[in-house]
C-alpha cells in the first residue's frame, strides 16, 4: 500500500514503516504528525485518486529528528570584471517515519 502525500508544498510517494526526509516541520522529536493531503492511494488492486484529495484518509508519521542537508555552494564569477561571489546554504530537513496509512 502506498500514497502521495502533500508535505509542506512538496509531493511524496509514501509507504508504512519507510523513512523519509521532508521540509523542516515545527514538530518535537518522538511526536506523532498526522498529514490529511492525501492526493492518490493504491493498495495494489484499487486505486482512488482524489479531487483534489482522497477525503477521509490521512497518514500518521513519527519524527525521527532535525538536520541540516549538504551544503550547496553558488559561485558567480564575469571574467575580466574582477567580480566573484561566492554564497552557500544548508537547507534544514525533518527525518520521519510513517507509521499508518488509513
Amino acid at each position: 500500500m502506498f500514497a502521495v502525500v502533500d508535505i509542506a508544498g512538496q509531493q511524496f510517494n509514501v509507504e508504512v514503516k519507510a523513512k523519509y526526509y521532508v521540509p523542516k516541520l515545527d514538530v518535537e522529536v518522538d511526536k506523532e504528525v498526522t498529514f490529511d493531503k492525501v492526493l492518490l492511494l493504491s493498495d495494489g488492486k484499487k486505486t482512488q485518486v482524489g479531487a483534489p484529495t482522497v477525503g477521509g484518509i490521512s497518514v500518521t508519521a513519527k519524527v525521527l529528528g532535525h538536520l541540516k542537508d549538504d551544503k550547496v555552494i553558488v559561485f558567480k564569477k564575469k571574467r575580466r570584471k574582477s567580480y566573484k561571489v561566492k554564497k552557500g546554504h544548508r537547507q534544514q530537513l525533518t527525518r520521519i517515519e510513517v507509521t499508518k496509512i488509513g
